[in-house]
This record gives C-alpha cells, structure tokens and sequence, in this order.
C-alpha cells in the first residue's frame, strides 16, 4: 500500500514487515509547519520496525538515509549514481548486488524516476525470494501507468510514446529527459499561458515537433527561436500522421502535450486513448 503524508498523521500502532521509502521532497511542509515535522512524519512508515523487518531506502536522497540512520530495520538501499548494498545502476544494467537482474533497454519505460521505483521493487521482490527470471519476465512485460510515458507499440524500430498526462512543462520536462535517441515531440493543446520558452533546455533531441490545438502559433514561436524544425497542424490525428510520415528506424515519437486536453477533448485520459487508437490502426508499411 502506498502511505500519503496526511495518513501518517494519525497512524501510530501501524507497522509493516518491509517499508520502502522512495524520495523525501518537502512539498507539504504547509502541512507539517517545519522540514524536521514533515522528516518526523515520513520516518513513522518505519514504526515499530525490529531487526527482523526491513526497510528499503533511495540511497541518493540524502534525507532519506539520514532519517533513517537509527531505525532498527535490515536496510538495503538502491541507487542510480553509485554501487550500493542492494540494487543499483551499471554499465546500462540493473543489478541486486553484484547479479544482473535486466538490460534498461529492455525496459518499456523510460526515465531515472522509473528506473529508480523498478530498483525498488526488484529489492523488495528478492527479499520475498523471487527469482531472476520472473523479475525479469513481469519487468519486460510492465508498460508503466495508463498516459504517463506508456509504451505504445514499436513499429519497425520506432517506438511510440503516450504521455498525454503531461499537462504542464514540468512532465514535458521529465518526458523529454528519459530519452536519448531521436524524438519526434507532438505539442499543444488549451492556451493558459504556459511558457513554452521552459523547454528549451530538454529539446536536444527532438528533431522534428508537431504543433497542435490553441497553443500551436506559441510553440512554431518557440521553435523558430531554437532552430527547430515545426510544423503546426489543426489537431492531433493530423499531427500523429504527419509524426509516423517523418519517422525513421531507431527514432522515438512522443505524444507529451505540455498542455491542458479541454480544447479539444473531454480530458487527458480521451486524448491519450485516442492516440493509441491512432497508432495502433498504423499499418506497418515501413
């Protein structure tokens, strides 16, 4: 179960056999009044805990290891930067101390943040023994959470993305981060007077950006102005023909909108439902 700050509050006899504790960001510190109340909250999902029950820690969040320093709990930790004891990051691998458990290029979701909940999950997995292989197996099988960098399809070595949750710069932002090969981005959406101007620092990899809805003359604008090549369209089916046309091997179409749905659609969940309808009425004449 996942346990929100605001139940932390109130919980006092709670207790679990394996806690994992992923980030500490104090975002909710109008809640809590001070960064040492909103620690003290976090540090309960420990309670109770004894040498017999285990908690697993993000390694490269320094509050996270210091709130923990004096629980009783067996640790393993996990960690994208640096060999810890327990999962971490090498050589493009993941590994649960020193055995490969898979390929990132294996993985259907992308991004550091995913790759750091999978590390988490694959330590909480070997603590209840489960082998390599079904790791391995559910790993390769996982597409992420509905609209949220969700893998789509590949089709002849494209491999297409929907991120139609992404209704502000900020999950643009993250989206755009998790890849590293060539990307073709489809844009736009309800005008309410984002700053497109925000992306500019994660745009290294887009080769080609599809404009749609209200927002499309603002982002041919923001294009124009980082020499990148645009082409603005009345809506997202167009734009989704003219992304798979402009695609090529080895290349990543993105649907990360940036924006709110309302301008064309009932939601976000419509939008991306609708995208993957799209994709996967694509015939494979590549």
């Amino acid at each position: 179960m996942e346990i929100s700050v605001q139940q932390l509050f109130n919980l006092d006899k709670f207790k679990t056999n394996i806690s994992v504790l992923t980030n500490i960001y104090p975002t909710h510190i109008e809640l809590t009044g001070t960064k040492d109340k909103y620690l003290s909250l976090k540090k309960k999902i420990f309670n109770h805990h004894t040498k017999d029950d285990y908690a697993v820690l993000n390694y490269d969040n320094k509050d996270v290891v210091n709130i923990s320093n004096d629980i009783l709990s067996h640790k393993e930790y996990f960690s994208s930067l640096e060999k810890a004891n327990g999962c971490y990051i090498k050589d493009n691998s993941i590994y649960y101390y020193d055995d490969k458990i898979i390929d990132i290029s294996n993985l259907n979701v992308k991004g550091m943040h995913n790759y750091e909940n999978i590390m988490a999950s694959i330590v909480v997995a070997k603590i209840l023994n489960i082998s390599n292989e079904i790791i391995c197996e559910t790993l390769k099988k996982f597409k992420g959470v509905e609209h949220r960098i969700e893998f789509v399809r590949d089709i002849k070595g494209i491999r297409i993305y929907n991120d139609s949750k992404s209704t502000n710069m900020k999950a643009c932002q993250i989206a755009l981060s998790s890849f590293e090969s060539p990307t073709i981005l489809l844009l736009g959406g309800m005008e309410r007077g984002a700053d497109f101007n925000e992306l500019t620092d994660y745009m290294n990899n887009v080769k080609l950006v599809l404009g749609y809805g209200e927002t499309k003359e603002k982002i041919k604008e923001l294009c124009d102005k980082i020499n990148k090549k645009c082409i603005i369209v009345d809506n997202m089916k167009e734009a989704t023909d003219i992304a798979y046309k402009n695609s090529i091997k080895g290349d990543i179409i993105l649907l990360s909108p940036a924006c709110a749905s309302w301008d064309q659609f009932k939601d976000y969940e419509e939008r991306g439902r609708l995208f993957k309808e799209y994709i996967n009425n694509i015939k494979e004449e590549k």
